[in-house]
């Protein structure tokens, strides 16, 4: 008997098309109109989202996009397309890349995959190293969503995060090594994560538990203590309480306690992007320095480091 057709669907959070007003509103509009991201009441949420949010945010963006587009595009589409690249290589079975939000999107990721290819055993892999209801539950309502308009549907194993995976956590240690040997070892490691409402934790999403397991393991493997590493959240959107301690204001102090050499690393991201290019190696380091701070180091997101195709490969293989 044949075995069946396996193909692996790489998923990231998605980016706009251009550095443009226009493609930035229209990324924004699809990903906030997700009660994933906002499940506040659509009657109250969509005007404000339509006539407030949109037309402000959009425009206030244009700048921040623009300060870290790289000629080939997004860097979040760069990065996530060579990884689906490299990981195509080390496998011989399709792999396509599909984004929650934008494009390429889902749907495009999965016809090429279950109708063109004709897959019957699909392994699906958010690149969302710490489950969140909103990023790898997020891909779930998303495929199901697709799929609720195919005749025929393949075999899906969907893996949840890899927050304790041992290479992906050998990875991120080699990278701090390396610049802890460039730059030279801080007074603080700060290991950023992407925040999320403190009410969705208490709705049962584990996100925080996933983020401390990788902290510690990652602290652990570097021989590291509360004392020279620590875990914060970025990206704080709204109003109502996210997260804490906020890596923003955490670096505003953090001069005045005499800690004036920082490294940041944001281990939840995949591949740089808006959040870690822009927030952390742009805002933030503004931050630190105009607060005391004498050195500020952004430690680059895994991208396509080898240690990291060699992580997805191994989480997909098992299932094929």
């Amino acid at each position: 008997m044949l075995q069946d057709k396996s193909g692996v669907l790489l998923v990231n959070i998605g980016t706009p098309e251009a550095p443009t007003k226009t493609a930035i509103k229209k990324y924004l509009k699809q990903f906030l109109s997700d009660q994933r991201i906002i499940d506040i009441p659509r009657w109250l949420w969509l005007p404000l989202l339509h006539l407030i949010i949109l037309p402000t945010r959009s425009r206030r963006l244009v700048q921040l996009y623009t300060s870290i587009w790289m000629n080939q595009g997004s860097p979040l589409i760069v990065y996530s397309q060579r990884q689906c690249y490299e990981l195509s290589k080390k496998l011989d079975i399709p792999v396509a890349l599909g984004m929650s939000y934008g494009n390429p999107s889902l749907k495009s990721a999965l016809d090429i995959l279950v109708r063109q290819k004709k897959v019957k055993r699909l392994i699906i892999l958010p690149l969302f190293p710490q489950f969140s209801c909103a990023t790898a539950g997020a891909v779930w309502d998303g495929v199901h969503k697709v799929f609720s308009g195919y005749r025929s549907i393949p075999s899906v194993y969907f893996i949840r995060d890899y927050a304790q995976n041992p290479t992906y956590i050998a990875a991120l240690k080699a990278s701090v090594i390396y610049s802890f040997q460039r730059y030279g070892t801080p007074d603080l490691l700060i290991v950023s994560f992407h925040g999320i409402p403190k009410r969705f934790v208490h709705e049962g999403d584990d996100y925080p538990e996933r983020c401390y397991a990788t902290f510690k393991l990652l602290i652990n493997a570097l021989g590291m203590n509360l004392n020279t590493a620590m875990l914060t959240f970025q990206s704080r959107f709204g109003y109502e309480s996210w997260l804490a301690p906020y890596t923003q204001n955490t670096l505003k102090i953090l001069p005045d306690k005499g800690i004036k050499n920082v490294h940041v690393i944001s281990p939840g991201f995949s591949a740089d992007c808006l959040e870690t290019l822009e927030e952390i190696n742009i805002q933030n380091r503004k931050i630190f320095l105009h607060a005391g701070g004498t050195h500020f180091e952004y430690i680059q997101a895994l991208n396509v480091n080898e240690a990291h195709i060699k992580m997805m490969k191994e989480l997909v293989t098992p299932f094929f």
